[in-house]
């Protein structure tokens, strides 16, 4: 179950920070015995640990009730999906949800790079106190659009900041079954998912080892009569400022959501990772890159699997995957 840390000390009226710790994410393996030192020695924390994403509806409404400045989430992306998605559905704190802040403590860290937050989560933390402790939090605010992901019959939409699809989501599975239970380096881990998948989608490998064939996708979008179809060696849909390899797309029209799809054929992910290099992608066209914003997009496939901050989805036929903004929340900032 999950439990409340230091519990006498954290739920004073002092609390400013309320931290959500998932204890299962990769950097909390060797963090979270010194996040735990950290919080008892600091009664303006207030430490909520949970085991499973099943117990995150009950840690929210436990934290809604010592009002903290600050919601702090200790965990990879999954954990920060998934309190997210509790924040935006379950109204624990009314029209007025704390600012969010993410400490660096899963494997891939998007949302966490994204908002500053790089290195040891304690110093995370330590500055995070330091901007609580302060009279006005605006400054170090920023309102981030999200991804509302429908999916099924159910009417309770899984909110998250970056999705996956196609070959990316292919090769984030494969990662994840493959590469990680070797248990090396996530830096040793990542650049060899990358080499297999240079080596599939590129240099056009088959073998068992590598990551799988794409599925063929259909994605209708809002704004246009046809659908982008065919078989993508990348697929994603985000919110966040930075999309992939660190690409800043610019200016772009607020509450949309913006898409990037490279066909699966070498020469056109050639010509997307040229367009990289001198700065064009997502700028200019480029033959075989569909760069896209819109207020509502379809995913429709055929067991074709997406990944939405860490949690999979697959579309299938006649059950298509349906993506929205969803209302904006504030997430403190730690860097430019």
């Amino acid at each position: 179950m999950g439990q409340a840390c230091a519990a006498q000390a954290c739920v004073k009226p002092r609390v400013r920070i309320a931290l959500l710790s998932n204890p299962n994410s990769t950097g909390n393996i060797a963090q979270l015995p010194k996040i735990r030192e950290y919080c008892a020695e600091h009664p303006d924390v207030f430490h909520y640990e949970v085991e499973q994403a099943s117990q995150i509806g009950e840690a929210i409404r436990s934290i809604a009730r010592v009002r903290p400045k600050v919601l702090a989430i200790n965990g990879g992306d999954g954990t920060v999906q998934a309190a997210l998605t509790e924040l935006y559905n379950g109204g624990h704190f009314g029209d007025a949800p704390p600012p969010v802040a993410v400490l660096p403590s899963g494997k891939t860290n998007l949302i966490a790079l994204d908002l500053g937050a790089r290195g040891d989560p304690v110093h995370t933390l330590e500055r995070l106190i330091e901007l609580a402790r302060t009279d006005d939090l605006a400054p170090y605010t920023v309102a981030r659009e999200l991804i509302a992901l429908r999916h099924g019959e159910s009417d309770r939409p899984v909110i998250g900041m970056f999705l996956g699809g196609a070959g990316l989501a292919d090769t984030m599975l494969y990662c994840r079954d493959k590469i990680y239970p070797l248990g090396l380096p996530n830096s040793v881990a990542h650049l060899l998912t990358a080499l297999a998948s240079i080596a599939k989608q590129v240099l056009r490998l088959k073998a068992s080892f590598l990551p799988p064939d794409s599925t063929p996708l259909s994605v209708s979008l809002s704004e246009q009569k046809d659908p982008i179809t065919g078989r993508f060696s990348l697929l994603a849909v985000t919110t966040l400022e930075k999309l992939l390899l660190s690409t800043d797309f610019g200016a772009h029209r607020q509450g949309t959501l913006k898409l990037l799809a490279i066909e699966a054929d070498p020469e056109m992910v050639m010509s997307a990772v040229f367009a990289k290099i001198a700065g064009k992608l997502g700028r200019e066209k480029v033959r075989g890159v569909h760069f896209e914003e819109a207020n509502e997009i379809t995913i429709h496939g055929d067991n074709s699997n997406v990944i939405l901050d860490g949690e999979t989805f697959r579309a299938q036929t006649g059950s298509p995957i349906n993506l929205r903004p969803a209302q904006p929340l504030s997430f403190v900032k730690l860097a430019a």
